[in-house]
């Protein structure tokens, strides 16, 4: 029983389509594009999100400080946490100068945070 040239193409084709669609998504969603630390201090933290309720914070990053223990320039590092263990540590230092480990991704799903941040350790805390 031999298969037909154009159901043969049709299945060929299908499977291409989906290993070139399951490649896309793994590369933009869920492989790392960087990591490393930012420290500053923790100003925001919060669970948030209409349909999907995600942690998202803002690291205040200080480039520039003055005599005062001031701030004078800062940039702001904004950050999705999954890990409800480390969003109760986090809850629990806001306001508080904090050294936070993350992995970049390409792009984010809306159920995994608003950035494409995300926090996975806590390095230290003052």
């Amino acid at each position: 029983m031999k298969m037909k040239p154009l159901k043969k193409v049709l299945i060929w084709s299908s499977i291409i389509l989906v290993l070139i669609l399951a490649t896309t998504i793994y590369w933009n969603y869920y492989s790392t594009y960087s990591e490393g630390n930012r420290s500053g201090i923790l100003q925001k933290f919060s669970k948030k999100g209409n349909v999907f309720k995600t942690y998202e914070g803002e690291l205040i990053m200080s480039s520039i400080a003055s005599t005062g223990n001031t701030t004078i320039a800062s940039e702001k590092f904004l950050f999705s946490v999954a890990d409800d263990s480390i969003a109760k540590a986090l809850f629990a230092m806001e306001g508080k100068h904090v050294t936070l480990h993350y992995k970049q991704k390409r792009g984010h799903l809306p159920w995994n945070g608003e950035t494409d941040y995300y926090i996975i350790s806590i390095v230290s805390a003052e």
